[in-house]
């Protein structure tokens, strides 16, 4: 966290960031140069400031803003909150912290040439949440693990495996193939007796992956064999899954080196990220980062885990050498390095001429909050193309906060469609409240007139609940659950609907809002009953800003440099050069929610307003 203070404008600013700095963060910002990769951005970003601005009363912190220390009172410091991050749960967090500290919010994100401001104030303006958004795109395990179909499966497919071999293990991330493929059905005998040339052939006996390859001493060569040749036979021997398919074809790594040379590429133009090597050449960057990782992992000591990350080059390897040589194996063309990096990593390459544009406007819009000119704030859309005004930024009225938003509503509620007889204690706080519903420390108990609690946010307290299912606490269809967030100061009921029914791989579904109920009644004195406390701090927008105590900051920065996902960029038409009205998208799906308002004929004081933003003619 990087706290900032330009007297006399302002008496201090936070800037919350957790990363270090990369080589690829150098090209999108102004702060960072080469001397500084692998120092705290928080840190840097002071020294750099302190350059230009040497009266900066600045301290820098290097934190997670998901830390608990970062509470509502710590919130309730400032006047004002600029956003800039890179995933949702950290987005989710930081609106519903603002929501119950009654503290504006400027939520901001680019992506290529596109981005976006808005600004979201209790009571007045939608928060981040009152869209609903489209779960990120997940695969069913079996295509995965047995029949990917296109280069993204393999990639997750390697991502898996890295976590297997060198990271943290997930159940639900397993790399080997699905004998329980239902499309399989095939005698396990028979294939057993098929694979058994194959498991003689490496001596390999079907345990745990990270705990076979520990056994190996992550032989490059054996994991090789085993991932590529011996649990592709594998897979031949479900037979009725190659029916309809083309089957995948083993790769032998003595073959390989039998072969051309290692260090020829099909695409020889360009960068050396853009080239696509052959086969040969990804079996051999496969062997030299397993190596890497492995020593990195020894350095760590025993029981040490790594963290995929898609700036360590050793890890971006192993996913760009794995995925490729499975991509060959199942007849699909490869990727380059760089364009696995951006599946893998979900990004689009950030341009630092279009953040530039970005933060002067969310500028623009702290100026006018700070003014106490609440009214005048906007959401602004920079285009790719000029609109028939010849503007390539173009502002948009606020939205008022929907009335079935499950966060910024007076009783948030939400329906979900579940079996009450399979759906676990754990998946219900992990999965659903969590994931789901972005909560950090979920305290549930069930409306059962006793006050059941079924999760408790306390440290072994209800772990004994974990492995049990939600018809062993009477939980049926119509049960009702309260889950308190009390670092958010949020409060959310669910509505179970028991369903035997739901699609194969879905656990729960979300039916939606409770039914329609018109807006909420004002609450006397200008007191909310929404999340936050009755005792809310006075709104923050008062031409009054507080800058007599030292103790009152008034800017909190809320930073991550990393690229937004691949599918971040808005829907935008730009038929004829000219962009269309659209919908304000989500900073990582992309998808659209509400339309806005575009403001075609602007009055006269909105016209004043207009002097604010850059035209560009």
């Amino acid at each position: 966290m990087l706290q900032l203070s330009f007297a006399p404008v302002l008496a201090l600013t936070g800037k919350i960031d957790l990363d270090t700095i990369d080589v690829s963060n150098l090209n999108r910002q102004f702060l960072f140069q080469k001397k500084h990769v692998g120092k705290s951005k928080a840190e840097v970003a002071k020294e750099s400031v302190l350059q230009f601005c040497p009266s900066a009363n600045i301290t820098a912190y290097h934190d997670s803003i998901m830390n608990p220390d970062y509470n509502v009172e710590f919130f309730r410091k400032f006047v004002l909150v600029m956003n800039a991050l890179d995933n949702r749960a950290a987005r989710n967090h930081v609106n519903r912290m603002c929501l119950s500290a009654d503290i504006p919010l400027i939520e901001s994100g680019t992506a290529g040439y596109l981005g976006q401001v808005t600004v979201i104030k209790k009571g007045q303006t939608e928060c981040y949440e009152c869209q609903p958004k489209p779960t990120q795109k997940t695969f069913p395990g079996c295509t995965i693990r047995n029949t990917p179909s296109e280069p993204i499966h393999c990639i997750v497919w390697a991502k898996y495996l890295f976590n297997q071999l060198f990271g943290e293990e997930d159940a639900d991330q397993e790399v080997s193939p699905d004998q329980a493929d239902p499309e399989a059905r095939w005698d396990s005998a028979e294939a057993a007796a098929k694979a058994s040339a194959s498991e003689q052939d490496g001596d390999i006996k079907r345990v745990s992956t990270k705990d076979w390859a520990r056994s190996t001493g992550y032989d490059p060569v054996k994991l090789f064999n085993k991932l590529f040749k011996d649990d592709i036979r594998y897979l031949l021997t479900m037979d009725k899954l190659w029916k309809k398919r083309k089957a995948p074809m083993p790769l032998d790594w003595e073959e390989l080196l039998q072969q051309a040379s290692p260090s020829e590429a099909v695409s020889v133009s360009g960068l050396k990220d853009q080239q696509v090597f052959g086969v040969q050449g990804y079996a051999q960057m496969f062997s030299s980062s397993v190596k890497t990782l492995r020593e990195d992992l020894q350095q760590k000591g025993d029981g040490a885990e790594l963290v995929w990350d898609k700036d360590d080059p050793p890890a971006m390897d192993f996913v760009t050498a794995a995925a490729n040589l499975r991509m060959h194996i199942f007849s699909m063309n490869m990727k380059s390095r760089f364009d696995v990096k951006s599946m893998a990593g979900n990004i689009i390459p950030a341009i630092a001429t279009t953040n530039a544009i970005i933060a002067g406007l969310i500028v623009l819009e702290g100026l006018k909050i700070l003014s106490g000119q609440m009214d005048k704030c906007r959401t602004i859309f920079l285009n790719k193309q000029p609109n028939p005004r010849k503007k390539l930024l173009v502002p948009c009225a606020l939205d008022p906060p929907s009335s079935n938003c499950y966060v910024c509503a007076s009783r948030p509620e939400v329906t979900v469609r579940l079996n009450v007889h399979k759906t676990t204690v754990l998946s219900l706080q992990d999965k659903i409240l969590k994931e789901r519903f972005g909560m950090v420390a979920p305290d549930v108990q069930i409306e059962d007139g006793k006050g059941t609690i079924l999760i408790s946010s306390e440290e072994g307290e209800t772990e004994a609940n974990n492995n049990k299912v939600l018809s062993d606490f009477g939980i049926r269809n119509g049960s009702r659950l309260q889950s308190d967030d009390f670092l958010q100061d949020y409060t959310l009921q669910l509505n179970l609907l028991h369903s035997e029914e739901l699609e194969k791989d879905v656990e729960f579904e979300v039916v939606g809002e409770v039914p329609e109920k018109g807006p909420a009644p004002a609450a006397e004195d200008g007191k909310s009953i929404a999340n936050g406390n009755k005792d809310s701090a006075q709104p923050s927008t008062s031409s009054k800003v507080p800058v007599e105590e030292d103790d009152d900051d008034d800017v909190l920065i809320l930073d991550s440099d990393e690229e937004p996902s691949s599918s971040s960029a808005m829907n935008v038409s730009t038929e004829g050069g000219s962009a269309q009205k659209r919908k304000l998208a989500d900073a990582e799906t992309g998808e659209s929610s509400a339309k806005r308002k575009r403001l075609d004929k602007p009055t006269a004081s909105e016209q004043d307003d207009d002097d604010d933003i850059i035209a560009l003619d």
